[in-house]
């Protein structure tokens, strides 16, 4: 039954507040319901991982929704000595469904936003060597810092433009959305075919190369061309 039929004393615990994203130029919210990424999705980030960047079908891994944020901050998380940034494009989704077609998947996208795919390095590359899965790598507390959301009805559907990331005002990541290996429909018809996607659904698209470590007091800047700028201050 859909939770907002409930009253709060149906509830043995207080449930937990809606995360949310901001949308660009008004006070409205975007509610999150799950994050998707996709892995490896820039073959030169591939290569520099240590992988082919031929075209194999693609990956996902979860982020929780209360890892995203929009205050500006990426406190630095406990239990590591290498966090790396990962500058990408998100794509917020306003309808769900099955088995997508690629041709109708963009009319399942709400808007788009930049976002930071934060990453414990180490503990990764841990759990890559055990067979385990990422989440203490990926799916930490405030991994996932956003700007504001653009609606597609304003700025379209990017399928190029430049994606940089620059660290104390030196360029560590640069890229093109025309180098996705895998479309946004694709990505998006892929993922119908093995989960039933709702609204609310959230799609962090994968970097481009450049990745690397951020240190307390570093700020960083990403941008991607024709969706906007997010500022974030490692604390």
């Amino acid at each position: 039954m859909p939770n907002d039929i409930f009253k709060p004393a149906d509830y043995v615990i207080a449930p937990p507040a809606t995360a949310t994203l901001p949308v660009e130029g008004s006070d409205q919210l975007f509610p999150v319901n799950r994050v998707f990424c996709i892995g490896r999705n820039y073959a030169a980030h591939a290569v520099e991982m240590g992988h082919d960047p031929d075209r194999e079908p693609p990956f996902f891994f979860f982020k929780s929704p209360s890892n995203l944020t929009s205050d500006g901050t990426f406190p630095y998380p406990s239990r590591t000595e290498d966090v790396h940034h990962e500058i990408e494009l998100v794509v917020a989704l306003s309808k769900g469904g099955t088995d997508i077609p690629e041709d109708q998947a963009l009319d399942h996208v709400w808007g788009y936003g930049v976002g930071l795919d934060m990453t414990r390095r180490d503990l990764q590359g841990q759990a890559k060597k055990m067979g385990r899965p990422w989440e203490v790598g990926k799916s930490f507390e405030k991994s996932g810092p956003c700007g504001p959301l653009v609606p597609a009805a304003k700025i379209g559907h990017p399928d190029s433009g430049a994606v940089t990331l620059d660290v104390n005002g030196e360029r560590r990541q640069t890229g093109d959305l025309n180098q996705m290996i895998w479309k946004i429909p694709e990505m998006i018809s892929e993922l119908s075919r093995f989960f039933d996607l709702q609204p609310g659904d959230v799609i962090m698209t994968g970097t481009p190369s450049g990745v690397g470590p951020v240190n307390r007091g570093d700020r960083l800047v990403g941008h991607v061309e024709g969706v906007g700028t997010l500022t974030v201050d490692v604390v």
